[in-house]
């Protein structure tokens, strides 16, 4: 993969938090004026997931399935203590930095201000957020920060492959501590259809596509025809979302700040772990950059796409999720503007392996 396969963040990433909070507002206008239009969507549900929304869903994942190629994996030895960083960040101290900050906000901070059954519901959408790392918006993210994209894909290779193992049984573990029943079967359901199908469906394209046409073709122009089909997915799908919390929403405007605060505190606090770590054990900031980010960010739509199926499109769960997204992308431009602003922290050496 070349360092110039991305140019920059794109206009619709850029001012994805405008473009959400715009989509929340329509939803929750929908839901209060026009409410037959969520009730009618209600019926086109099977096993709690929703098809409308499970289509959008795929629409976003999908495209980011395609940018992932698993080959780089073979590489996965050239640099162990970068990637050390990101399994042990990601995968052993993530989901509990976010359930321990969730918890104390929601059922200590909070209490008097939420009630606790609404306090368990977002929490719940903590935990999904804080299970999932990024696996795509990764790839804008390193390419801000001047990050290695060899490294960076075989990080993402990597996170798909544990996500499919581990997600689950960490998001039931803490779930069940927090008192929340776990519908097994709907939680795997939801990696399957949301994960494991769109992750086939994206290295089937691209074996068939590059054989075929070749990966110049593939990378220059097939992937470049869904540059903007995973942002419109996710602001449909937030519409719907938000038609479902209208009125919700508007007897509890101060909700989705209160939600917000935890969140943003822990994006911080995940990134400086893998970044000052990084820097302990001398990596390159081309390393250390993206290990950071990869940690702070979430896969957000898989997040909202389990939210929805195991809790449900009214779910307090569900709007946690969506709130992550509203609050990610500033975030995420804020770490990139610190990470390049540390660069002169870390050697100037770059690290040893290699582009694909």
């Amino acid at each position: 993969m070349k360092s110039n396969k991305l140019h920059g963040i794109s206009f619709f990433e850029k001012y994805l938090s405008i473009w959400v909070a715009l989509c929340m507002i329509v939803g929750v206008a929908i839901g209060v004026y026009l409410p037959q239009i969520p009730k009618f969507l209600s019926n086109f549900e099977y096993y709690k997931v929703s098809v409308p929304v499970a289509i959008l869903i795929w629409l976003m994942i999908y495209p980011m399935m395609l940018k992932v190629d698993f080959k780089s994996v073979k590489k996965v030895g050239e640099n162990p203590k970068g990637l050390i960083v990101t399994w042990v960040t990601n995968w052993l101290i993530k989901p509990f930095t976010m359930f321990a900050i969730a918890y104390v906000f929601f059922n200590i901070f909070y209490r008097g201000m939420i009630d606790s059954d609404t306090a368990k519901q977002y929490l719940a959408g903590a935990v999904l957020l804080g299970a999932a790392p990024c696996t795509a918006m990764v790839f804008v993210w390193s390419h801000l920060t001047k990050g290695n994209p060899a490294y960076t894909l075989v990080q993402v290779a990597t996170n798909d492959l544990i996500i499919l193992v581990a997600f689950v049984p960490i998001v039931a573990l803490l779930l069940g501590v927090s008192d929340i029943l776990v519908p097994w079967n709907t939680l795997f359901l939801s990696v399957v259809l949301f994960v494991v199908i769109p992750l086939a469906a994206g290295v089937i394209s691209r074996n068939v596509i590059t054989k075929n046409k070749g990966l110049e073709y593939f990378e220059k122009v097939y992937i470049p025809k869904f540059s903007n089909v995973t942002i419109i997915g996710l602001l449909l799908t937030l519409i719907i979302i938000f038609s479902f919390q209208g009125q919700i929403i508007i007897d509890n405007p101060i909700n989705i700040l209160l939600i917000a605060v935890p969140l943003i505190i822990q994006t911080f606090l995940i990134f400086f772990i893998a970044y000052f770590w990084s820097k302990a054990w001398k990596l390159p900031h081309d390393v250390a950059a993206p290990a950071g980010m990869i940690g702070a960010s979430n896969f957000f739509e898989l997040a909202v796409a389990v939210a929805i199926s195991v809790f449900g499109l009214t779910s307090g769960a569900a709007v946690a999720t969506v709130v992550g997204v509203l609050v990610e992308v500033p975030v995420m431009l804020i770490l990139v503007k610190i990470a390049n602003n540390t660069r002169h922290w870390f050697d100037n050496g770059s690290s040893r392996l290699k582009e694909v």
